[in-house]
């Protein structure tokens, strides 16, 4: 590992590969590295264990960490994925959602490991930044509304409404 910061992610046992390949799979500019066995026993595993997996996720490095069941994700900390167009939007979205994971609210959902995603398109940040407070307004209220988020309807929202 030659970053100065990488993530940790905490797994239950036998996880963190799982996830690492499930994220290099999705994700472009992704990739699992090198696994590192406990070179002695630890709580709750034994020497040889795989005990963690570098991988890279977008471009950032992760290292994921065979911690066991003592700790879970929660929505306190989260990926923000930004994404370009529809498309792109639903494959991230339909990946996560689709291999275990929980839809939430506004563009959030969680992994099959708990970890939540935010899949955000360019769209809808550039619509919350509108100058036009009026327009910007009318966005939030239109992605309030949804799970994935649906460009179509964010950039709708931003027309004027007719009085």
């Amino acid at each position: 590992m030659s970053n100065k910061l990488t993530t940790c992610l905490w797994f239950d046992h036998g996880e963190a590969r799982k996830a690492a390949s499930f994220y290099a799979a999705t994700f472009p500019d992704s990739h699992v590295g090198p696994a590192h066995d406990a070179a002695s026993d630890y709580p709750g595993g034994e020497q040889g264990n795989e005990l963690t997996v570098e991988f890279t996720l977008l471009g950032q490095a992760f290292v994921g960490l065979n911690g066991g069941p003592n700790f879970t994700p929660n929505e306190a900390v989260s990926f923000m994925v930004v994404t370009e167009d529809q498309a792109e939007t639903d494959r991230y979205w339909n990946a996560i959602t689709g291999n275990g994971g929980a839809e939430s609210m506004c563009g959030w959902c969680k992994d099959r490991w708990g970890f939540s995603w935010q899949i955000t398109s360019r769209a809808l940040l550039d619509a919350m930044a509108n100058p036009d407070k009026a327009a910007a307004k009318r966005a939030m209220d239109a992605m309030m509304t949804m799970r994935k988020i649906d460009i179509a309807k964010i950039e709708a929202a931003l027309e004027p409404v007719d009085a």
